[in-house]
């Protein structure tokens, strides 16, 4: 049986929306699977599910932190881990939703996580790599582990230091361990032609701005906030230049878009490399789509029962 489905797929792609007629269907509660939609204040530019979108159904994790807290992978996995029990506890599917991959891969596989002082081995490692391939080669590193990083290739020592968080916070002792599943599931990607989805990201842009993502980056540019982790998102960073006056509004759109769209092709590659995703076309019909996944999800159901008989069979026989 299925214990956590997960929907994952590029920004613009319409997880929201498949994840909460999933959850209507199969009796389901919500996760939020993104790294930037656990920030209160912080709604537009992420595209975080609107109240009245939510059509009833259960989410959790959504506007946990204020815009100045930091918020790390190995904090998401212990409260999505703790969340998951909580939700199969009252008979319901747990759902993840979002575009963060490391951030669900970490959940749903072995990820261990310690707080170990710096590796000064692993430090002096990356160091000699960045002397001998540069500092690109080293930023191209530090995106195939986590496409969210937002540190610009010149910026040589927070990069390096994003790369000893995340090759050093996971223990050594079994890195295959990182590959074994803890829960038995199923991850639906969504997935469309690259030219229909930049249609989707520009229009999804422009969208927000007549919501009003102006005003509330700038909302947030008033009090102060600068210089942390959330303020970096898509969305904000790009805001923030034009309201300290480095370039206009239109030179900040078209920013926008062009880093929106390079983000969805590093979504599609962390989730291609990095997770077991059944992909599905997001042009389909919504119900096409969910009776596809009632599908998968019995097929899974008998496969894993047939591995649980066998089980019990070299039981018998020892």
């Amino acid at each position: 049986m299925i214990d956590v489905l997960a929907v994952v797929g590029p920004t613009a792609s319409g997880k929201t929306a498949l994840s909460i007629e999933l959850a209507k269907a199969f009796d389901g509660e919500i996760i939020n699977g993104d790294s930037m939609q656990v920030y209160r204040g912080m709604s537009i530019g992420t595209a975080k599910v609107k109240a009245e979108e939510m059509g009833g159904v259960k989410h959790h994790l959504l506007d946990i932190k204020d815009p100045e807290e930091p918020f790390s992978v190995a904090e998401y996995q212990q409260l999505v881990r703790n969340k998951i029990d909580e939700i199969a506890v009252a008979g319901k599917l747990p759902i993840i939703v979002g575009g963060t991959g490391l951030y669900v891969q970490a959940v749903l596989f072995d990820y261990r996580f310690s707080e170990s002082q710096v590796d000064e081995e692993l430090r002096a490692e990356l160091y000699q790599e960045l002397e001998q391939f540069g500092p690109d080669h080293m930023h191209r590193k530090l995106i195939a582990l986590d496409p969210d990083a937002d540190i610009h290739p010149n910026n040589t020592r927070r990069v390096i230091r994003a790369l000893e968080i995340l090759i050093g916070s996971e223990e050594k002792v079994d890195r295959s361990r990182a590959l074994q599943p803890i829960y038995n599931e199923l991850v639906v990607g969504i997935d469309m032609p690259r030219e229909e989805l930049y249609e989707r990201i520009d229009r999804r842009v422009d969208g927000m701005m007549e919501e009003g993502l102006m005003e509330e980056v700038a909302a947030l540019h008033q009090k102060g906030i600068r210089d942390v982790q959330s303020i970096q998102a898509i969305g904000y960073k790009e805001i923030y230049a034009c309201l300290d006056g480095k370039m206009d509004l239109g030179q900040a759109l078209i920013l926008l878009k062009k880093n929106s769209r390079n983000y969805a092709k590093r979504q599609l590659t962390y989730f291609r490399n990095k997770l077991p995703v059944y992909w599905i076309d997001g042009r389909k019909p919504m119900e096409e789509n969910i009776k596809l996944i009632q599908q998968i999800m019995q097929e899974n159901k008998r496969e894993r029962r047939i591995e649980i008989i066998g089980e019990q069979k070299q039981d018998q026989v020892k």
